[in-house]
């Protein structure tokens, strides 16, 4: 289904089109639920964390076609039933392409221009994919035929440009020519504006022609990304048509350019916005996505009247380019694509947001005429004019011989420069066929080939350029790496690919890989280093990241589908040789939690990208290694609950044992940066780089090891506590045990004993609290234990605290001692503390200190301490304690009555006797608590014997001996442990059975 705002170019505004694509394979694996709903040209996406939160928008154009299609025996989508909703190519084409490509015989300059999250579907909606052709092959199909249907009245001529921006370098996609050091550079001329110096531009005269252009350009594309180990999901692609119609009869030229591009990914970082990077951000990576932002930004401004003094253009190469498209000589239209799945919520709307600034824009559009044709004319008023005076020299007979020579040679000269112009166009297109024809042979030879030998298929991030590059493996050895002189060798460039990297065996209709010494050679997700026999459809990676598809013998191949061994497939099969599996769901459930989900994604994600910087350090002699963890992945809150996953980078220098810890957005931002450097060396430019501009290095930084929980419900009865804690780490590992202690005081800080022990924590409310927290030791210091120059420190934050604070930094040990003791107090206790005692723990977290990093100080701003170094929690307002004053006589009054209440009915019952008897027999009540006091105190020390058992292990070095010696002791500590546990519940039975006894003899005496 589409929608339709209104006629498309009624006005010169930027129009722009929404289209929501299916769900992927990644997706529909997940579970996803659709967040976006259409309705005719409105669409709107919901927040999937808040259901009544929803976002609607407006277009010129709305495309559905995540639903409703079908798929016929050629492959192509259609509508499953005539009329319905979903929107195909060819309706996304008339209502786009049809446009574009009328305004250009016009004589208007055009654009298209794709936007979009990667894998939203811009590449699909601009090229399309097998017989699902894009708007850019459709609208040349149909401008050829334009072309055929009025070759009776003007001549036309037709030119292709294909351009890649990466990193603010423009790179010429069809040149011949060996690739320009620091890329092509962008001009400016006051007539054309900003151009690109030494574009090669093809002359065309056929549809196919510049389908074959495409794939050439295509095929370089694919090369230079993976020898300049650049990601084309963060590159622009330009395709220009120019179109020239020359209008003979009536003495005029139009000339349009017609401009198709496709974005770079617009993802938006998941990261909590919190860390800073040092270095310059995104080096100029995203340079130019986010000046065209800002420029769209400011032309929506303009066109709302607002008051603007620069517009950027000039921040950017892409802006510069696409000047005339935004606000300038151009008619130009938008396609932004999106995905409608909740884990893609964020980008989806930042997407919606983009497209809405841009819709504001307005153009001034006007008729193009051509300055080659203006050029000729110009040149026959000139030779009129000069062909006039020699006329008028000869009737007045003032001819003289120089004079008349010095004019003959400018006609002539004139005359060769109209003619040189006129045949430009068929000298060029005849070179262009050439090319066409050479182009054409090397296709035809190797769809031959595909039919009589096994090949590898070049797998790419990018869908477009999967498939493009095809390796045979003909007859006998052929050996595979950088280098190419052999005449037996298949070259192949790359991170990490050696010289001689590995050798494929093609006998007896079977291939072997043999890996060769040194390099890294992956099949179907496992590394292998012995020969290894080939499969068809096997996945192989070369290197750090050079992937392929292996593609056997003609006969073994058959109907399969080979589309499934996408990029991600690739990367999903290493992550689960790592222990990572999407779908693993807890206590039986078929959905994945959504957070995991987006980790998984972002952890497949930055496996390659990991794997390339490595191998970046390792040849650039670094000493650094980079690995993928997890964080908070067994870590929770002081409720308990879970806290937000995501995927941060732990660096580590070989040599001097320094950490860092990286976030995705930061790791990201570096690895562009280290590709600079890497480029740099290839070339053999690279000067030292001063330590503080090295991507690979930071200044030292305090590392969050780990956290320990001390639930604080024991204060709300004012029971000591005393635990020995295991700090976990963010995957859950063992980082250190925590000796803490809980301890209700008195004002004064002395321990309070067994009679302060509370039944009812109520009786706390509007009265004073005091407790300490004793941190006492910690043991056995993984951190410490790898490297001995290191230290840690413990911060935590109790309920209201506003600042974390601090033990003082201990360095060099793996067992501390920290003796560290601080007081609070709460001068009036409200209920909201008493709540969060009894469900809370406060969080302790171990702090990793390094030689040069700053000890973590505790900030006293705005936290309240009385004279003697007391913490105040929990202060109440005014209203506050006023309510907790009544709500305190209230409950004394009640307990009044209810006594008074109880006196009057024994009275009644037993008289006198009843009085007596009251005297003599103790409350039930405290009885239970006495009892109740008791066992907690067994089980503290229980508890403390658990965590001896925990921390029980035999030593890495002990022989049979010492190992039996091991057994003995563990085998009495857990009988030790037992008798323990069995005793505590043994007495807490008998106590409780003589005082239901006793009641019921009570019982008996009162009736």
């Amino acid at each position: 289904m589409k929608g339709k705002a209104s006629d498309m170019y009624s006005k010169d505004c930027v129009k722009v089109a929404i289209r929501v694509r299916p769900f992927n394979k990644r997706e529909r694996d997940a579970g996803s639920c659709c967040i976006v709903s259409m309705v005719s040209s409105s669409i709107t996406i919901q927040d999937p964390r808040d259901s009544q939160s929803r976002r609607s928008f407006c277009f010129d154009y709305a495309y559905w076609s995540h639903s409703g299609f079908a798929q016929d025996r050629s492959g192509l989508y259609l509508p499953e039933e005539p009329g319905g909703r979903y929107a195909d190519q060819d309706s996304v084409f008339q209502d786009l392409g049809v446009g574009i490509l009328e305004n250009a015989v016009q004589g208007y300059n055009a654009t298209l221009l794709a936007y979009g999250q990667t894998g939203s579907g811009k590449s699909y909606s601009m090229v399309g994919y097998g017989p699902n052709k894009g708007l850019v092959p459709k609208l040349c199909d149909r401008l050829f035929q334009v072309i055929r249907e009025n070759q009776d009245t003007r001549q036309c001529q037709v030119f292709f440009s294909m351009l890649e921006i990466y990193n603010e370098q423009v790179v010429d996609l069809l040149s011949r020519a060996s690739r320009t050091p620091g890329g092509l550079r962008v001009r400016e001329e006051q007539q054309r504006g900003f151009y690109v110096e030494g574009l090669r531009t093809v002359p065309c005269d056929s549809a196919q022609q510049v389908e074959q252009l495409m794939e050439q350009g295509t095929r370089t594309r694919t090369t230079a990304a993976t020898h300049m180990n650049a990601n084309s999901s963060r590159s622009h692609m330009l395709i220009i048509l120019q179109l020239k119609q020359i209008f003979s009869k009536e003495s005029i030229t139009k000339q349009s350019n017609i401009n198709l591009v496709d974005l770079a990914g617009s993802e938006r970082q998941r990261s909590s916005g919190s860390e800073a990077d040092r270095l310059k951000e995104g080096t100029a990576i995203n340079l130019s996505l986010t000046t065209l932002g800002n420029v769209i930004s400011t032309l929506a401004d303009v066109a709302v009247g607002k008051k603007v003094v620069h517009i950027p253009y000039r921040d950017s190469v892409l802006t510069k380019l696409l000047q005339s498209a935004l606000g300038g000589n151009s008619r130009t239209v938008m396609i932004a694509t999106l995905s409608p799945a909740d884990i893609c919520y964020e980008e989806s709307l930042s997407t919606l947001r983009y497209a809405e600034r841009a819709k504001r824009i307005q153009n001034r559009a006007v008729v193009n005429e051509s300055p080659t044709e203006r050029l000729v004319k110009e040149l026959k008023a000139e030779n009129a004019r000069l062909l006039q005076r020699l006329s008028r020299l000869g009737h007045e007979g003032r001819r003289t011989n120089d004079e008349t020579k010095e004019l003959r040679q400018l006609l002539t000269h004139n005359e060769l420069q109209i003619r040189a112009i006129q045949t430009l166009w068929e000298q060029h297109l005849q070179e262009a066929l050439k090319d066409w024809e050479q182009q054409y042979a090397n296709i035809t030879q190797e769809r031959r080939m595909m039919q009589m030998h096994p090949y590898i298929l070049n797998i790419n991030e990018d869908a477009q350029l999967s498939g493009v590059v095809k390796l045979f493996i003909q007859e006998g050895e052929w050996g595979i790496g950088l280098c190419d002189s052999s005449p037996r060798s298949i070259s192949i460039k790359g991170l990490g690919i050696q010289e001689h990297h590995a050798a494929f065996r093609n006998e007896q209709r079977r291939v072997t890989l043999t890996p060769l010494a040194g390099s890294k050679v992956i099949v179907n997700g496992n590394s292998v280093s012995q020969t290894t026999e080939l499969q068809h459809l096997d996945r192989l990676i070369l290197g750090s990241n050079c992937t392929y598809l292996f593609i056997g013998f003609p006969s073994e191949r058959g109907g399969d589908d080979w589309s499934r061994y996408d990029y991600d497939y690739f990367q999903s099969e290493l992550a689960a040789a790592e222990g990572i599996h999407l779908g693993e769901s807890s206590a039986g459930s078929s959905q994945t939690d959504p957070s995991l989900l987006a980790v998984f994604y972002d952890y497949i994600k930055l496996m390659p990208m990991v794997a390339e910087v490595n191998q970046m350090s390792q040849e650039l002699k670094k000493g650094v290694e980079f690995k993928l963890e997890i964080k908070n992945l067994a870590l929770s809150d002081s409720k308990g609950h879970d806290l937000e996953k995501e995927i941060v980078i732990r660096v580590t220098s070989v040599g001097s044992k320094q950490v860092w810890m990286w976030s995705k957005a930061k790791f990201v931002n570096r690895k562009f940066l280290m590709e600079d450097v890497y480029q740099q060396h290839q070339g053999l430019s690279a000067a030292a780089l001063p330590r503080d501009k090295d991507p690979f290095w930071d200044p030292m930084e305090p590392l969050l090891l780990g956290t320990a929980h001390l639930w604080l419900q024991s204060l709300a009865f004012r029971i000591p506590l005393e635990e020995q804690l295991e700090v976990l780490g963010s995957e859950g590992t063992e980082e250190a045990i925590l000796q803490a202690q809980l301890v209700p005081c008195s004002s004064t800080g002395l321990p309070l004993g067994e009679d302060d022990i509370l039944i009812d924590p109520s009786e706390l409310l509007g009265r004073r609290l005091d407790f300490q927290l004793f941190l006492e030791q910690c043991c056995g210091l993984r951190w410490i234990r790898e490297a001995r120059n290191r230290g840690v420190q413990i911060g935590f934050r109790l309920f209201d605290c506003s600042q974390p604070l601090y033990t003082p930094a201990v360095w060099h040990n793996v067992n501390p001692l920290l003796d560290h003791r601080v007081h609070f107090a709460s001068l009036h206790t409200s209920q909201h503390l008493l709540d969060y005692l009894e469900s809370s723990a406060v969080v302790l977290e171990l702090w990793g200190l390094q030689e040069g990093c700053t000890d973590l100080v505790s900030s006293l701003d705005g936290v309240r301490m009385t004279t003697e170094g007391v913490f105040i929690i929990d202060e109440a307002g005014p209203t506050d304690t006023i309510d907790l004053e009544e709500l305190k006589s209230i409950n004394g009054s009640l307990k009044m009555e209810n006594q008074s209440l109880r006196e009057q009915l024994n009275t009644a019952r037993n008289g006198g006797e009843g009085v007596r008897g009251r005297s003599v027999r103790p409350s039930c009540d405290a009885e239970f608590a006495r009892a109740l006091k008791v066992f907690y105190h067994n089980m503290t020390s229980v508890r403390g014997q658990l965590q001896r058992l925990r921390r029980h292990r035999p030593s890495e070095e002990s022989d049979l001996l010492g190992l039996r010696l091991f057994v003995d002791e563990q085998s009495r500590l857990l009988r030790d442990f037992s008798e323990q546990l069995e005793q505590s519940v043994s007495t807490l039975k008998q106590d409780v059975a003589a005082i239901v006894r006793r009641k019921r003899e009570r019982s008996g005496i009162w009736s």
